[in-house]
């Protein structure tokens, strides 16, 4: 019995160094090493081929590498059998590093006096409390979770959206399409760090900008999207930043990645772009969580963290 490693872009033999010394005993295998399939029970997938699964008979789960799991749900030759998803403590801060850094950065109006800056501008604009302002995260996980606690920590007021009631000590819950208008128009900087699913495809969107609370920062609201590029209408983004609908963005996933030069994106001063590097996931702690997916596994216990496929996540 063996574990797989199929990791498209990425380098197998790292991986498969980490998870040998993880788990003596138990046979580790990159694509370039001959195998039986028969005798692979886990793989262990970035971006994974068409054929990644042929002749993987006696599979018992898909081990992923990334947080979200919305490209791998649409691989068509998935069989059906548990999809386990990332859940790392590393991951998770850096997330809320990324989300913390780009509110107060916005809050504290750096955008503005960057501009002011390059074209030397003394233009003393006072920026608002933290509590004065409300940040909106779409999506209570894990991931939106830590980043809300840590931005009520510092004194925002956070609201909280998501596809089900959460309760979350200081944070105030939305849930539902129902309230999802009423978050809004209680949110300054709408942060999303949504799973990617038919009913969040493009939900960052015009319509939804322009229902944003107006009047606390400078220049308007303010959209942060650390979650995956189908979330956002890039189109309504640039045409919301160019007229004021939006006061700013930050940006660190796309449409199209690598996002193309042609983008106006990149040519809108308060647009701020990082590519696609909020949260990566680590080799050591990713080594270490799926080993012991592994072990507890095959001891008898039940997989945990598993994608509801009926909800995308």
């Amino acid at each position: 019995m063996a574990l797989l490693l199929h990791l498209t872009g990425i380098d197998e033999a790292g991986w498969a160094k980490g998870f040998r010394e993880a788990m003596p005993g138990y046979r580790v295998v990159t694509r370039s090493e001959e195998f039986d399939p028969t005798e692979i029970e886990y793989i262990f997938v970035w971006k994974p081929a068409p054929d990644a699964f042929e002749g993987l008979d006696n599979l018992k789960a898909v081990l992923s590498l990334g947080a979200g799991v919305d490209a791998l749900l649409e691989h068509p030759a998935l069989p059906e059998i548990p999809v386990i998803r990332f859940v790392d403590d590393e991951l998770t801060h850096c997330m809320s590093d990324y989300v913390v850094s780009q509110v107060t950065m916005h809050q504290r109006l750096f955008t503005r006096y960057a501009a002011h800056q390059k074209a030397r501008v003394w233009s003393q604009l006072y920026p608002p409390a933290s509590h004065e302002i409300a940040v909106g995260i779409m999506g209570m996980g894990v991931l939106g979770t830590d980043a809300a606690q840590k931005l009520r920590a510092i004194g925002f007021a956070v609201n909280g959206w998501s596809r089900s009631a959460k309760s979350i000590d200081g944070v105030e819950g939305f849930a539902g399409d129902a309230r999802f208008d009423d978050f809004l128009a209680a949110t300054d900087i709408l942060v999303c760090l949504l799973p990617l699913t038919e009913e969040t495809r493009g939900i960052l969107n015009m319509k939804n900008f322009k229902a944003l609370r107006r009047g606390r920062l400078v220049g308007g609201p303010v959209l942060i999207n650390a979650a995956r590029g189908g979330h956002q209408k890039e189109a309504d983004i640039v045409a919301a930043l160019n007229d004021g609908t939006l006061g700013a963005a930050s940006l660190d996933v796309f449409e199209v990645e690598p996002l193309p030069r042609t983008s106006p994106l990149w040519e809108i001063e308060t647009c701020f772009i990082t590519p696609h590097i909020a949260a990566i996931s680590n080799e050591q702690s990713g080594v270490r969580y799926f080993s012991q997916i592994i072990a507890d596994h095959r001891a008898g216990k039940p997989l945990r963290n598993i994608v509801d496929r009926g909800r995308g996540y």
